[in-house]
């Protein structure tokens, strides 16, 4: 028996829908990091650590905002007409997800950055410390190594 059909797939209307709503609620570190540096028009960037991880280090042009601040401090901060993009550590925190709901509360556009930080920092992406911008070396398992993009 096969282990990926021991489930049917759903039906090609369904796969469509479902996908449409993955990409509706979410992006990636590349795609992020391309409007960023087309400086989109209304995208905003917010980091949903705590103090301690910002100081740490961040991606370049972020706001900080601690998901359990938002709701007090996002309409101060942020236009209602921004587009958010909320991250926190990576792909095995939740954090990201908690700030990016408390954006839709607040009656925002919002998309969570799937990888977090973590992968913004692996594909080699620049962050902001105390000392300055720094890049790590591309892992070679998340991105291409030689090119800009992974093509897909």
């Amino acid at each position: 028996m096969s282990a990926v059909l021991s489930t049917a797939p759903a039906a090609s209307v369904d796969a469509v829908s479902h996908f449409t709503a993955r990409l509706t609620f979410e992006a990636d570190v590349s795609d992020v990091h391309a409007d960023l540096h087309a400086a989109v028009e209304g995208l905003i960037v917010v980091d949903s650590r705590s103090e301690e991880s910002w100081n740490q280090g961040h991606i370049p042009g972020a706001v900080h905002l601690p998901t359990d601040q938002i709701a007090d401090r996002a309409l101060g901060l942020i236009r209602t007409d921004a587009m958010v993009v909320t991250y926190c550590w990576g792909p095995g925190c939740n954090g990201a997800t908690r700030a990016a709901l408390a954006f839709a509360r607040l009656g925002y556009r919002v998309k969570e950055m799937i990888g977090g930080y973590e992968y913004w920092v692996r594909e080699g992406f620049t962050v902001q410390t105390a000392t300055g911008l720094l890049a790590q070396p591309v892992n070679p398992l998340t991105a291409p190594v030689s090119a800009v993009d992974c093509g897909c």
